[in-house]
């Protein structure tokens, strides 16, 4: 039996909700919505720019305590509820997946919070047995 180990940030999101940050069972790694807050101070940048770079620590954070890294990353969900503001966003994501180049879909679409810009969704499949 695969073991399924839970994923907290520690926003106050998931204990509201009832979600988990990241969900790893056996190899893969499902990493739930991400928005640009920084956790620690529950803070939101103004700019889909600065969001996203957040997403991204966010979502390292995640999937390193998942035993994973952006590199193990095969799909990959952008959510903005202004789509024009997307293009913006490509030099970031560039940066983080250029390489790695998963699977994309970005949808368009209203968030929870009206300051928030992005949100991200990745799945992961960590490498070896």
């Amino acid at each position: 039996m695969r073991e399924r180990k839970l994923i907290s940030s520690g926003s106050r999101f998931e204990r509201e909700i009832g979600y988990s940050r990241a969900v790893v069972d056996g190899r893969w790694v499902f990493v739930s919505g991400t928005t640009g807050f920084d956790y620690a101070t529950m803070t939101l940048a103004s700019s889909v720019v600065e969001q996203t770079e957040q997403c991204f620590k966010n979502i390292e954070a995640a999937l390193a305590e998942a035993g994973a890294t952006l590199a193990d990353v095969v799909r990959v969900h952008y959510i903005l509820p202004d789509p024009s503001e997307f293009e913006a966003c490509w030099p970031v994501l560039n940066r983080y997946f250029g390489e790695v180049r998963p699977a994309a879909t970005m949808f368009s679409a209203n968030l929870l919070d009206s300051r928030m810009r992005i949100e991200i969704e990745v799945t992961a499949l960590k490498r070896g047995s």
